[in-house]
């Protein structure tokens, strides 16, 4: 299987608390739901929803996952039924099983390593949301595979970023790139390598 990353940043680079305004609101972060406006978009819609039906399951963080499962079971949307039916591996070594959510799997102890044997199942893409340090630990070891991000038009200042300081310097090629009618861009970055340091980019 392949982790992909999927996420909304800004030109700056922020990810954090896209979709709603308490949705992460650590270091006093005031800019929440900046994304949902522009999020809605079809082009955007449709890009998610192909890449995600045709995923083998989701590869989380324990924080995204406590937080998007519990807000979208309180919901009467089709993410929810979605959402608990996918196969869900949660990366965390605070959280214990039996985990809260159904279907889904504890990783714990030395992350990296139980997400490299992970991948060698045989199945399609594991995608990754939100989950910004769970990103952070698996990029030096090369087991990212692809950043399927939508790039909104705004530039917030402050909050936590994707490629946060001290990040393993990566280069990447464009596998493919889609403006969208709100000035969003759906851009597809492959890592050409992900291990290497000191690199210029």
């Amino acid at each position: 299987m392949r982790i992909v990353v999927i996420n909304h940043v800004t030109l700056d680079g922020i990810m954090q608390g896209p979709g709603r305004a308490d949705e992460d609101t650590r270091d006093g972060f005031t800019h929440g739901g900046w994304a949902a406006e522009r999020g809605a978009d079809d082009v955007i819609t449709a890009a998610w929803g192909r890449r995600l039906a045709a995923g083998s399951g989701y590869l989380l963080g324990r924080r995204t996952y406590s937080d998007v499962l519990a807000h979208w079971n309180t919901q009467d949307s089709p993410f929810r039924d979605a959402l608990n039916s996918a196969p869900k591996y949660v990366a965390s070594n605070t959280l214990s099983e039996p985990l809260l959510w159904p279907n889904s799997t504890l990783l714990s102890g030395d992350i990296p390593e139980a997400v490299t044997e992970l991948k060698k199942i045989p199945g399609n893409d594991l995608h990754i949301m939100g989950s910004g340090a769970l990103i952070r630990s698996l990029a030096p070891f090369g087991l990212i595979d692809e950043y399927l991000l939508c790039i909104h038009p705004l530039v917030l200042g402050a909050g936590r970023r994707l490629f946060a300081d001290g990040f393993c310097p990566t280069t990447f090629h464009v596998a493919e790139a889609t403006p969208t009618a709100t000035g969003v861009i759906i851009a597809s970055y492959r890592p050409h390598s992900s291990t290497s340091t000191g690199a210029i980019l």
